[in-house]
């Protein structure tokens, strides 16, 4: 028997985002690993993100509590997957704390950096377990609030 994941193509299961960013990659990658400065970017304004743990490592687990202006709490427990220091950052919330499998896995994130000139071609690719699962992400506002959230990041790496 196969599921739906064994026969959707990864591609109808993919969300991408792509930016040229005016910095250098090693200030997105840092952005993207530093705790302090995903709480300053992560979610789209008036969303906060009032904790953030990263152990950048392969293995190595994070924690980002999203918060709404409501009040209301999102928490996300994810693993990495693969770490290239300035290049790529891949992580899972299919596994929370090392590789203890997660309740309902939702989505691979897929981050990668190239230089372009003196510039940086940003690659924010998420890969969900099933096209309901994709379709479920896109609803929620995927290139809505990742889009603005980049924004913020863009604002960032400018300043730091």
């Amino acid at each position: 028997m196969t599921t739906p994941a064994q026969t959707d193509s990864a591609s109808e299961r993919d969300l991408v985002l792509e930016r040229i960013i005016d910095a250098p990659r090693e200030k997105l990658f840092r952005a993207w690993t530093d705790p302090e400065l995903i709480k300053q970017w992560f979610t789209p304004r008036p969303w906060t993100t009032p904790v953030v743990e990263t152990d950048v490592r392969v293995g190595g687990s994070s924690f980002i509590l999203m918060r709404g202006p409501d009040g209301e709490e999102f928490p996300n427990r994810g693993v990495y997957l693969e770490v290239i220091e300035n290049e790529k950052l891949v992580f899972t919330d299919a596994f929370v704390n090392a590789w203890e499998p997660s309740e309902k896995p939702f989505m691979t994130g897929i981050l990668t950096f190239e230089d372009i000139c003196d510039k940086t071609k940003y690659t924010a690719r998420v890969r969900h377990w099933t096209v309901a699962d994709r379709e479920a992400h896109e609803k929620m506002g995927f290139h809505d609030g990742w889009g603005k959230a980049t924004d913020q990041l863009v604002a960032l790496v400018a300043r730091i």
